[in-house]
């Protein structure tokens, strides 16, 4: 399928690398700085943020990216990669937590300050990402958009960006690892989830059945496959997170040594 754009033009490739690339350099700096300002930073929160970036260059630069034009299958690995998996590990990365303990006391008050803007509320109430995410789907693979998107590269180009940003900020809304001032209850994010992982298997199963136009039904079914599994697996992951977090949040104060208890 499309075999006249099997070699993709560099151009995409570099554009939709150089994000990625700003961000290792950029996590990296604030790195030493949190060092050099004598408060170590968490080395696992590290590696999580340069692994989930890898993940996202791999689907974008390099062989996978050019097969994906070809193999629908190559393509949903990219698919999780981008929109899913690498999401994952950099929220995971906490760099907003990182950041602010490297800026200046005024200045992470002007950053604090911008995460409380109206708009920030908007885009992280689950929701929204969660539409964005589930429903970007949807309208990428069952419309010509998937067609469309290996003709035209800079269409190429907006839709991966849309599928990161929404991955991004849909495990963002959902399990909160760095600071967020518009808090949503546990109950509202576990239903959405609940939601968007219904919105998400339900896809992949049309998609098993209904192929996007010039798909191979051998593609169409591993790919599907793929994208069932290997999005239940990441999914796992958010639900543990979340569970673990609203388990903290719910059971009982421990009484401190020599405290005595007024309750009974």
């Amino acid at each position: 399928m499309h075999n006249h754009h099997a070699a993709l033009e560099w151009w995409p490739q570099l554009l939709l690398a150089a994000p990625f690339l700003f961000l290792f350099i950029l996590y990296g700096i604030l790195y030493f700085l949190s060092l050099q300002k004598g408060k170590p930073w968490p080395i696992h929160r590290l590696l999580l943020w340069n692994t989930g970036l890898a993940l996202c260059l791999i689907s974008v630069i390099g062989p996978l990216a050019q097969q994906a034009h070809v193999d629908f299958t190559i393509h949903m690995t990219g698919h999780l990669f981008l929109g899913m998996a690498g999401p994952l590990l950099l929220v995971l990365g906490a760099p907003i937590t990182l950041l602010l303990r490297v800026l200046s006391v005024s200045r992470a008050r002007k950053v604090s300050a911008f995460l409380r803007k109206p708009l920030l509320r908007v885009l992280t109430y689950p929701i929204l990402p969660a539409l964005l995410n589930v429903g970007g789907l949807w309208l990428l693979y069952t419309t010509s958009l998937y067609n469309l998107m290996h003709e035209y590269m800079l269409l190429h180009v907006l839709i991966h960006l849309h599928v990161f940003f929404a991955g991004y900020l849909f495990t963002a809304s959902i399990i909160y690892i760095d600071p967020i001032p518009h808090r949503v209850s546990y109950l509202t994010r576990a239903l959405v989830l609940t939601g968007a992982l219904a919105g998400h298997g339900i896809l992949s199963k049309y998609l098993y059945a209904h192929p996007p136009v010039g798909v191979p039904a051998e593609q169409a079914q591993s790919g599907s496959m793929l994208m069932y599994y290997g999005g239940d697996a990441v999914d796992l992951v958010i639900i543990i997170i979340l569970c673990r977090h609203w388990y903290r949040a719910a059971r009982p104060r421990t009484l401190h040594s020599g405290q005595i208890s007024t309750e009974g």
